[in-house]
């Protein structure tokens, strides 16, 4: 006898017959995590050379800054720290001018005359030579000697006969003579002054 199940009346909801209803939902592919997971790992990879590139270009570049700044102060401490450089070109030193009048003087024998008395005497053999532009006169009197001890000679003139002569001297030329003071002692230089009343020159005697 077949069963009879009333159809539409209200609240009344047909029973479901096996095999029937909504379909479950699909199943997620572990394929699809995989790829999933993949594409995670391959942005992380690309952000993390990203990062390791920027670290090894920042610190390039720090060095690169670092050893502008070495090269760039170097010449500034050279600068301060050294002397400057002289130009080749330019000499050391120009050669000095001469002075206008040049007295030697060395050690010498006395040469008695035959206006020498019989006391001591002590000269000195001098060179004088004028290098001005201007004539200067030589005179046994415009000479004086100091000793060793300080004192000065005036000149005791004829009582040597190497006596220097009174002479007129012009530009370059020169003359040679003795200058003899009273007294035995060791001379030390001798002062030469052009017309007792001009400039004194010295020279030391060797």
């Amino acid at each position: 006898m077949t069963q009879q199940y009333p159809q539409h009346q209200p609240g009344f909801a047909a029973p479901q017959q096996p095999g029937w209803g909504p379909p479950p939902p699909p199943k997620k592919s572990p394929a699809g995590k995989i790829v999933g997971l993949g594409c995670l790992g391959v942005v992380a990879l690309f952000v993390v050379i990203g990062i390791i590139g920027a670290l090894v270009s920042g610190g390039d570049d720090g060095k690169d800054a670092a050893a502008t700044g070495a090269r760039s102060s170097a010449p500034a401490a050279q600068e301060e720290g050294a002397a400057p450089e002289q130009d080749e070109s330019v000499t050391d030193a120009e050669p000095k001018a001469k002075a206008p009048v040049a007295v030697t003087a060395k050690t010498t024998s006395f040469a008695k005359s035959i206006l020498a008395d019989g006391g001591d005497y002590t000269s000195v053999l001098v060179t004088i030579t004028n290098n001005g532009d201007e004539p200067i006169d030589v005179n046994p009197l415009y000479f004086t000697i100091t000793g060793t001890d300080g004192t000065k000679h005036t000149a005791e003139l004829a009582v040597d006969e190497n006596q220097i002569d009174t002479v007129t001297l012009a530009r370059g030329e020169n003359v040679s003579g003795t200058v003899t003071g009273k007294g035995a002692f060791t001379p030390k230089y001798v002062t030469y002054t052009d017309g007792l009343l001009g400039d004194s020159v010295r020279a030391d005697v060797s």
